[in-house]
């Protein structure tokens, strides 16, 4: 039977509109993508232990007709590119696997084994990356991993192509940029179950792959569903410049921090003349903020190290890479590529903050900017992932800030309340239906988009609302030319009509907890203490983790949970001492913390962690 959402959006009988872009007769991309094609896997499933399909390569394949009415067609040829799966020869010495995940796995050729950069994001899709490897070029052993940068999609398969035990017995090189492991432990730990809930809209994790659900995620097909693991760096670049040879081969790194990761880094091979701009250069324009959210970036910088890298190695490359998309071939080539991505988020910048300094609010700003043509007619400058009206944002809140100088905005109401006003003062759910239907049956998606929202946030049983709510974002959808874009539409049309539901069942990856500094993990707990439960209590507790040598001193006083580590001697209603695993076992999953060393009142532990609330992993974002 076919979901609802199917059903409803194939009911439209849309006919979106061609967009302006670029030239679509214009088949260089596919040329680049398809260079190189070695072969790929004979299954197209890739299972877990478990049985569990975590990725299918067959999944996209209904990429391979026309663009259909319900997808934007500069979009549907995006995900063409990203659909084609494999193992890819690069350069001589040099292959990458596509379309296994999100991101790229890059395998070059040692003098003993395989450098792999960036080895995906799952264990699954990692090791039957290395395993197509193996089988169509000979086996090798995985000699040195190298992460680009601290996102889970370019670390989280290291364990399905290296062991710990190699690495430990110095077997296998981990190289990484400089504050990798921190921010690749941090970065989603505090927002961490808000951002998690958010990312099933940006991925369309619920949707149906087709031409009427999830097409692609803009600089990739998607992100696969296996073990996130993570094996820490034995070797961290610390400066642009430096040069390393590893099995034979030699690399120049460029440190980009700041840019699309806290933690980044391009290499360059010299002997090859092969550029690899990690994640910095894509084949669409990236996001500046995520829609998932995130720490904002920065344009400018990330501008400013494109232009240092073309700087640095463009005449020296004849070859780029990246990790995520495909390839780029000749020196001219890969100097327009580098100038023009550079210029396209240096104008980004620039033109947003021009804007801002002249009064313009975000809304305006995004509205009004668009890249020049000689820009914008670029395939690799489209959005496809970021975009120029959702990026422009986020230059303003790097700049000034969420507030927008307005007074009305200091105090504002809640969404619900101002929605009931708002429904109240127009005439009624009835006028503001109406009202609403007539934008929809004139095209006009945004301003019934609107109307509809406040309708259903003033009255989340208004089901003729949730309706037509959710087929004007549909309708959206079919012509958006980014695919998060598209996701997220999709993904609040089916939340209108079937609820929310729940968060893919995935619990924190076991090697992110090991790698998590204690201090990182009680601030996780700070942000759970809930003030109602903990209002009139006080309780300080010594925690003693001697499998770490850590002791640390935790107290809930005023609702605040506060702590320092190595502690002076001093009163305190208890200590615990027991293996760290097992104390956060207790604290974050509700474990059994009866087997700990306990001197003073054995209660007191168990008091605070009462007062502390889990957060919550299925939250309505369009049905509040």
């Amino acid at each position: 039977m076919k979901s609802t959402i199917l059903g409803a959006l194939a009911a439209l009988a849309l006919t979106a509109p061609a967009v302006a872009a670029p030239d679509f007769a214009n088949r260089q991309d596919f040329d680049f993508a398809e260079r190189g094609f070695v072969g790929t896997r004979s299954d197209p499933k890739i299972l877990a232990a478990d049985g569990r399909v975590v990725w299918d390569l067959s999944a996209y394949d209904f990429l391979k007709g026309p663009a259909p009415a319900s997808v934007n067609p500069s979009l549907w040829r995006q995900s063409q590119l990203l659909a084609k799966h494999g193992l890819f020869e690069v350069a001589k010495g040099v292959w990458q696997v596509r379309g296994f995940d999100v991101s790229n796995a890059t395998f070059i050729a040692g003098k003993t084994g395989w450098i792999v950069i960036d080895p995906l994001t799952s264990a699954e899709v990692g090791k039957a990356a290395l395993d197509l490897a193996n089988e169509k070029l000979g086996a090798r052993p995985v000699v040195a991993l190298i992460y680009t940068h601290s996102h889970a999609d370019h670390f989280g398969g290291a364990r399905g192509m290296v062991a710990q035990a190699d690495v430990d017995a110095g077997k296998v090189q981990v190289i990484a940029p400089e504050g990798f492991l921190e921010h690749a432990v941090s970065e989603n730990v505090i927002a961490g179950a808000a951002m998690q809930r958010r990312a099933t809209y940006q991925f369309g994790s619920y949707l149906p792959r087709g031409p009427m659900g999830q097409v692609s995620s803009g600089i990739g097909p998607g992100v696969s569903a296996g073990t996130q693991t993570l094996i820490p760096p034995t070797l961290n670049i610390e400066r642009t410049g430096q040069t390393l040879t590893v099995d034979g081969v030699k690399m120049e790194f460029q440190l980009t921090p700041g840019t699309e990761a806290p933690a980044e880094m391009n290499l360059y091979l010299p002997d090859l003349r092969i550029l690899c701009l990690a994640e910095n250069a894509n084949p669409s324009m990236h996001n500046v903020l995520t829609p998932r959210g995130a720490l904002v970036r920065d344009a400018k910088e990330w501008a400013s190290y494109l232009g240092e890298a073309g700087r640095l190695y463009g005449d020296r490359s004849d070859v780029l890479f990246t990790s995520h998309g495909w390839p780029r071939f000749g020196r001219a080539e890969i100097a327009d590529y580098i100038d023009k991505h550079r210029d396209a988020y240096k104008y980004l910048h620039d033109q947003s903050v021009r804007l801002m300094n002249e009064g313009l609010l975000p809304a305006e700003i995004a509205n009004r900017i668009k890249l020049p043509e000689a820009l914008d007619r670029e395939w690799y400058n489209r959005g496809y992932y970021g975009t120029m009206s959702f990026n422009s944002r986020a230059v303003y809140q790097r700049y000034m800030g969420w507030y927008d100088a307005n007074p009305v905005h200091l105090a504002p109401l809640e969404p619900a309340d101002e929605a009931r006003r708002y429904v109240e003062i127009m005439g009624g759910a009835a006028k503001v239906q109406a009202a609403a239907q007539a934008a929809f049956d004139a095209g006009d998606d945004r301003w019934a988009g609107e109307l509809l929202n406040r309708l259903v946030t003033a009255d989340a049983g208004n089901t003729a609302a949730r309706e037509l709510l959710a087929r004007a974002y549909e309708r959206q959808a079919a012509t958006v030319e980014s695919a998060i874009w598209r996701n997220m539409y999709l993904s609040g049309a089916q939340e209108l009509r079937g609820g929310v539901r729940t968060s893919p069942a995935q619990g924190a990856s076991l090697d992110f907890v090991r790698n998590t500094p204690t201090p990182m993990l009680l601030d996780l707990m700070a942000v759970r203490v809930d003030p109602e439960k903990a209002k009139d209590g006080d309780v300080v507790v010594d925690l003693i983790f001697p499998d770490r040598k850590e002791r640390f001193r935790i107290r809930i006083r005023r609702s605040v949970l506060t702590y320092e580590a190595d502690p002076p001697a001093g009163k305190v209603d208890a200590v615990l001492t027991m293996p760290r695993a097992q104390f956060l076992s207790g604290a974050l999953a509700g474990a059994d913390l009866s087997g700990a060393t306990t001197s003073g009142d054995r209660t007191a532990l168990a008091r605070l962690l009462s007062w502390l609330t889990p957060p919550k992993p299925g939250f309505p974002i369009v049905t509040r």
